[in-house]
């Protein structure tokens, strides 16, 4: 049998997963991973422990297929993505704690960018739209809040890297500071015409390109894994930040084809070619996984709270005891009665990108009970990517392209059935859920099994695609129309407070 190992790095755990070359789960091993949140509006992890968990589930994964290191062919690599570490380059120590992507603390720099006037030239080399969520200000906010840290970096001693990087120093002893370029794109300083650092973009933000990881093709040979650390040298063929690691394990590779995937927060993209389109609806442009130097482009719409909120149900309102009793809770009224939740908790993201929002719940009366709470809290996910994919249809239509056809989900929460078919009556078109939801961990087992020569093309991979359920509309079309305006005036009350 050939294998392949992903590291899955994401915001609440780190996670290993050996696939066979069919693209079927060997093993799996998870660990939790804690946050941070020292200020409100901020978010940290501590690198050294999303280092520590990644490489006990790694190994944890290898034991539980009961097979060594030298029997995996490659090893592929995706994260969450924007979060930010800065680490000394001689004693491979973070500086700080990782600042993840929810992390707010840098919207008065991106305050100022905007007053200048920056973000078209921002928008038209990036493809990003001004915001704190991405890494570019993070790091600005490292070096100029952290003592010595500008000197430090003046000298080159300092690294910066996302997740990805990050593990991969880890992983080969300090050997390879590199990046792929859908983790560079969410940077706010690649552009993404080039494929290259931009140096206006880190003139602007006072950043040395000393720092900076060396930018490479998604799938490609990285370098190899120490043998000390698994048994035995694996090479590294793969990486790709999550969502674009997901469109790839989707097998989205033609111009629109989406996805969306449903975990702390849901992330939606449309592959879009390989030419670049800018969004005129709030969307993102950003880089899709590369298998070659020719440049592939998706726009996508991110909602910063989607399955936390189920989440917030359990240890905020303690409403449930576990995330698993929220459809059952959810199913026992026939609707949210009425009541509208928009869960702003960080902020709106696309497209309404509203940082200072905060969430609402209206429509309460003396009626309400958890459960319509609960309803509108499950459903508040559907409406946010709905507006993301009506958005992204729009963009579509006027590039003279098609609207989305069908939807493919995966992530966390596309196991609820009750949350999928109120997707697909919203969108008033299929959403299909694949036989092998951990798409993100497997696009990252794609990537490096193209470059290992385990897959021969990705006609092969959209082969191997299956299926597992279809949900078809069944609302009209005029009220799905109607709910979407009752969800956009929840939007505008809260956007109004």
């Amino acid at each position: 049998m050939t294998y392949l190992l992903a590291l899955d790095q994401g915001t609440s755990s780190s996670r290993s997963i050996v696939f066979d070359e069919q693209g079927h789960i060997v093993a799996l091993a998870q660990q939790e991973l804690p946050q941070i949140y020292p200020k409100p509006g901020w978010v940290e992890h501590d690198a050294m422990a999303i280092w520590r968990t990644q490489l006990a589930t790694a190994r944890e994964a290898l034991a539980k297929a009961k097979i060594k290191a030298g029997d995996i062919r490659a090893l592929g690599i995706t994260n969450q993505r924007e979060t930010t570490v800065v680490w000394n380059r001689k004693t491979g120590r973070p500086i700080h704690h990782a600042i993840v992507w929810q992390d707010r603390r840098a919207e008065a720099t991106c305050a100022k960018l905007r007053e200048a006037g920056k973000a078209p030239m921002i928008q038209a080399k990036t493809g990003l739209l001004i915001d704190a969520y991405f890494s570019g200000t993070k790091l600005k906010w490292l070096l100029d809040n952290l003592p010595q840290a500008r000197q430090q970096a003046a000298r080159g001693e300092l690294a910066f890297g996302t997740i990805d990087s990050w593990l991969m120093w880890q992983l080969t002893g300090g050997k390879l500071h590199a990046t792929d370029v859908t983790n560079a794109s969410r940077t706010m300083l690649f552009n993404v015409h080039t494929n290259a650092w931009d140096q206006e973009l880190l003139a602007l933000l006072d950043i040395p390109e000393s720092l900076m990881p060396r930018v490479m093709p998604s799938s490609t040979h990285y370098g190899e894994v120490l043998p000390e650390l698994l048994g035995s040298a694996i090479p590294i063929g793969g990486v790709a930040g999550d969502q674009q690691s997901a469109l790839f394990g989707q097998t989205c590779f033609k111009e629109g084809m989406a996805k969306n995937t449903y975990g702390t927060g849901c992330f939606m993209l449309m592959h879009t070619g390989n030419k670049f389109q800018t969004s005129h609806n709030g969307l993102l442009t950003t880089s899709a996984a590369q298998v070659t130097p020719q440049t592939e482009y998706a726009f996508e719409g991110s909602v910063f709270v989607g399955g936390a909120v189920v989440q917030w149900l359990r240890d905020g309102l303690h409403a449930i005891k576990g995330s698993s009793e929220v459809q059952a809770l959810a199913q026992s009224v026939p609707d949210s009665g009425g009541v509208m939740m928009v869960p702003a908790f960080t902020g709106l993201g696309a497209p309404y990108w509203k940082p200072d929002a905060r969430g609402t719940i209206t429509g309460l009366t003396r009626g309400t009970t958890v459960a319509h709470i609960a309803r509108a809290a499950l459903e508040s996910i559907a409406y946010q990517s709905a507006a993301l994919l009506q958005a992204m249809s729009r963009d579509a239509v006027a590039a003279g392209a098609a609207p989305v056809a069908e939807l493919r989900v995966d992530g966390g929460a596309c196991i609820n059935d009750l949350l999928m078919q109120f997707q697909a009556d919203l969108l008033g078109i299929p959403v299909v859920r694949p036989a092998v939801t951990e798409t993100t961990a497997l696009g990252a087992a794609y990537l490096a099994g193209l470059s290992s020569g385990v897959y021969a093309s990705t006609d092969e991979l959209s082969a191997m695609w299956r299926a597992e359920r279809r949900f078809l509309p069944t609302l009209s079309a005029t009220r799905a129309t109607e709910l979407m305006a009752q969800w956009e005036h929840a939007v505008r009350q809260t956007v109004c407070l």
